[in-house]
């Protein structure tokens, strides 16, 4: 599959792409040093290939802009959330299954 298809969120960017974006996106808040977060990476890059065109889907590494992390009171990674209209609307804690995590974030 191909990487592009999961963006690459910063401090720079994270305004312009995540908070005002047209559609909803979903963010990946992850570290290089968390195992689980590697568990999930293959079902946040299926879920963006599934829903291309339908949702965003992008990665934020908690360790490089950890200021985000905090605003959104992420305490545990793999956090996945879905931003809608500026906000965090849903979001699932932990490596789980596809079908739950999509569940969990109103995309079943």
């Amino acid at each position: 599959m191909a990487e592009g298809s999961v963006k690459e969120i910063t401090a720079d960017n994270f305004q312009s792409d995540v908070l005002e974006s047209e559609v909803p996106v979903l963010v990946d808040f992850w570290a290089e040093w968390c195992g689980p977060c590697r568990m999930v990476a293959p079902v946040v890059e299926q879920i963006a290939k599934e829903r291309e065109g339908s949702i965003v889907v992008g990665k934020l590494d908690v360790d490089a802009h950890g200021e985000i992390a905090q605003r959104y009171n992420v305490q545990g990674i793999p956090f996945l959330g879905l931003f809608e209209h500026g906000k965090l609307a849903r979001h699932a804690v932990g490596a789980k299954p596809k079908s739950a995590l999509e569940r969990e974030l109103g995309l079943a």
